[in-house]
């Protein structure tokens, strides 16, 4: 972008008249050199007030608050819908739940057409909507070309309003956040920050608090949908529209396509506070495979509203701000076994405060010494005024930058927002460019001495303490060891309530019923089902068949080229046979086999009768199904017939990783008076894995369990 203009400069300079022709001047060779120019002697002019651009507000009847900007230099049309909610309203167990509503409210579709539908209808339009929760918010927005304008907020009406959170796009999404967890500590610079941020907030605050596998694997469809209603609300909302409209327009269009949304809820409570600073402290993360050491030290930084934060921000910028020529990356960064990519700066978010944190790496042999350095940087910014040169540099850095981040009114609006959000006065950043402007040598002294305490720091290293030279310990304090080990995944089944099990038992009755009647589902005593798998992946088909006699001896053939593979279980134990091979289960293939007999059929159906097994309500249509043996899925009821029309669960793969899975089954035909499924798509991680098509079903058909464990 920066050549283009350029280029647009030296043609707009060509263009121009040409001065008329003068008599030939001396040879280059006849005339005395001229002096060279330094950069450092270019003037500029001082940089003009960012400009506010033109806001029309308005409170819609049903409490939408509304914001309108026109701009007609391009055809194009921008909302973002802003709504009070975030990941620190998440339940402790249930961390990560704001998250994953956030990445499906547009992954899952609305009512009408499902989310694959509605990027292929997007697409079309050269439209887009995405949708995320983040820490202390959560937004729905939209682009699109003026002519698209019309279609494009009537689908963004939708996802804003009638999200329909489709059970694969969640388990797509919730093994996205899994593959986050499993991967946190592949980055020892992330791990630092990660981890300073955590003991600077409260590693057990929702400031602090991280996603595991655990708080993932708890969350269900239920929980989504429920926090979705709970903070998506027209009084909760904030919306605001950008682009080439007339404003008197596009507010009548907006309160009509949105006068329908009338849902109501309590206010939404306060985030929490962040608790007291902590004293500081000194803690190591050991990874031997890294060949230097990571680390990241600070404080508590503040708030956006803080008086002086312009000064705090000139300050972290002559420490050691990017792009500009910082004290520490003069004295640290380059030099053989000291740091590089060294930053500084000072944090503040809206409405809590933000980190002071100075973070980088280093040859581990220097490691304490690196830290002793900053340590007296610091210290020095502390008792001694910083240059003309300094401040100037760290001055204009800190206002160009500003000057970006308002480059155009999209970003102006989503700032807009921001301010009418947190309760910031509308023209903070004018304020905050005039604040910048005025910051003297003494205000950042001032601050460095009142804001800094590199005594109270706490520093976070991560590497191989064998490498150091010398170690943590001799940077004054105890080295506390931090615990990088990730708990594996682990199904847990959701607190139950009366009302919960009454509503289980519910639409389980109503689901045998759909089928055919309990009575029936129990006068089944074994079952023979042949059918043909066909794998997403691959041409090849496989005959299955699958035998099963009351109440837990299962069988599996299955047939390919060349090949037959047989699984067997007794209830207890099996075997797996294959071609030139033959073994006893092991323990995970075991662990499958017994879910495989939880999840047959007709027992599933009839869980409410089983003793040892719970069934209750996740929603209107959802029961969770669970066992005295850690056996546990969800069985989803179609709305309309209450047929079962699809179980989930999760199940560990050859490698350790685990996997969601997804059952779908349609197709349903009456055998001896039953409605089974014949045909059942298999989804793993909401990716399309196998389908199966059943050719033939026989039930009471008499077999008998030898039959069933004779080897092939």
């Amino acid at each position: 972008m920066r050549m283009a203009l350029a280029l647009l400069a030296v043609t707009a300079l060509l263009a121009q008249p040409q001065p008329p022709v003068r008599a030939a001047r001396p040879s280059a060779a006849a005339r005395p050199a001229a002096a060279a120019t330094s950069p450092r002697d270019l003037k500029y002019p001082p940089l003009a007030p960012i400009p506010a651009p033109k806001v029309e507000s308005f409170t819609l009847a049903n409490g939408i608050k509304l914001y309108l900007i026109e701009d007609h230099e391009l055809p194009l049309v921008a909302g973002t819908a802003m709504v009070r909610t975030g990941n620190l309203f998440d339940p402790g167990e249930k961390i990560g739940l704001a998250t994953l509503t956030g990445m499906t409210i547009r992954t899952g579709g609305t009512i009408s057409r499902t989310g694959d539908e509605l990027a292929v209808e997007l697409e079309n339009i050269a439209a887009t909507i995405d949708s995320e929760i983040g820490e202390s918010s959560g937004a729905v927005t939209f682009s699109a070309l003026k002519a698209g304008a019309d279609r494009v907020l009537a689908l963004f009406h939708e996802v804003l309003t009638a999200p329909a959170f489709r059970q694969d796009k969640l388990d797509l999404a919730k093994a996205r956040l899994h593959n986050l967890v499993a991967r946190r500590n592949d980055n020892p610079d992330g791990i630092a920050r990660m981890e300073l941020l955590a003991r600077l907030v409260g590693k057990d605050t929702p400031y602090g608090w991280a996603m595991q596998h655990a708080t993932i694997d708890r969350i269900n469809r239920g929980d989504v949908q429920r926090f979705y209603r709970r903070y998506f609300f027209p009084a909760n909302t904030l919306l605001g529209l950008f682009g080439d409209f007339d404003a008197a327009e596009m507010k009548a269009r907006v309160e009509k396509l949105f006068a329908g949304w009338t849902v109501q809820q309590p206010a939404v409570p306060e985030f929490p506070k962040v608790g007291p600073a902590p004293a500081g402290g000194t803690f190591l993360a050991v990874k031997a495979d890294v060949t230097r050491t990571f680390f990241a030290l600070g404080q508590r930084g503040g708030e956006l509203r803080d008086k002086d934060y312009p000064a705090l921000v000139v300050m972290g910028t002559i420490l050691g701000g990017g792009g500009f020529p910082s004290r520490l990356s003069q004295r640290l960064a380059g030099k053989a076994g000291n740091a590089y990519e060294i930053a500084a700066g000072w944090g503040a978010n809206f409405d809590h405060p933000g980190v002071f944190n100075i973070s980088g790496s280093v040859k581990s042999l220097s490691t304490v010494d690196t830290i002793k350095a900053i340590r007296e940087e610091v210290e020095r910014l502390r008792t001694t005024e910083v240059t003309d040169e300094e401040l100037k540099g760290a001055r204009d850095a800190a206002l160009s930058s500003l000057v970006f981040a308002f480059d155009n009114k999209v970003n102006s609006l989503n700032r807009i927002l921001a301010y009418e959000y947190f309760g910031y006065p509308g023209d903070f950043v004018q304020k905050y460019q005039s604040g910048l402007a005025a910051v003297t040598r003494a205000d950042v002294l001032r601050v460095a001495r009142e804001r800094l305490d590199p005594a109270r720091f706490t520093v976070v290293a991560v590497g191989n303490p064998q490498d150091f030279g010398t170690q943590l310990d001799a940077l004054g304090s105890p080295v506390a060891a931090i615990d990088l080990a990730i708990p594996p995944s682990k199904t847990e089944a959701a607190a139950t309530d009366t009302a919960s099990l009454a509503k289980g038992k519910e639409i389980l009755l109503r689901a045998q019923q759909a089928v055919g009647g309990a009575d029936r589902l129990a006068a089944v005593k074994d079952s023979v089902r042949i059918g043909q798998l066909n794998g997403a992946a691959t041409a090849v088909q496989v005959k299955q068949t699958e035998q099963w006699i009351s109440p837990s001896n299962w069988r599996r053939d299955q047939e390919r080229p060349g090949a037959r593979i047989t699984v067997y279980w007794d209830g207890k134990a099996g075997w797996v046979a294959a071609p030139q091979v033959f073994s006893a289960l092991d323990a995970r293939q075991n662990r499958e086999a017994q879910m495989q007999a939880f999840r047959e059929y007709f027992p599933l159906l009839l869980s409410d009768r089983l003793e040892g097994r719970t069934v209750s309500a996740l929603d209107e249509t959802t029961v969770e199904i669970s066992d005295k043996n850690g056996n546990l899925l969800q069985l989803v009821t179609d709305s309309e017939t209450g047929l079962p029309a699809k179980v989930l669960y999760r199940e560990v793969d050859a490698v350790g990783a685990s996997n969601a899975v997804e059952e779908d089954f349609s197709d349903f035909r009456v055998v001896s008076g039953i409605k089974m499924p014949h045909k059942i798509g298999i989804f793993h991680n909401g990716q399309k894995f196998a389908d199966v098509t059943v050719t033939e079903t026989r039930l009471n058909s008499g077999l008998k369990v030898q039959d069933l464990g004779r080897r092939p």
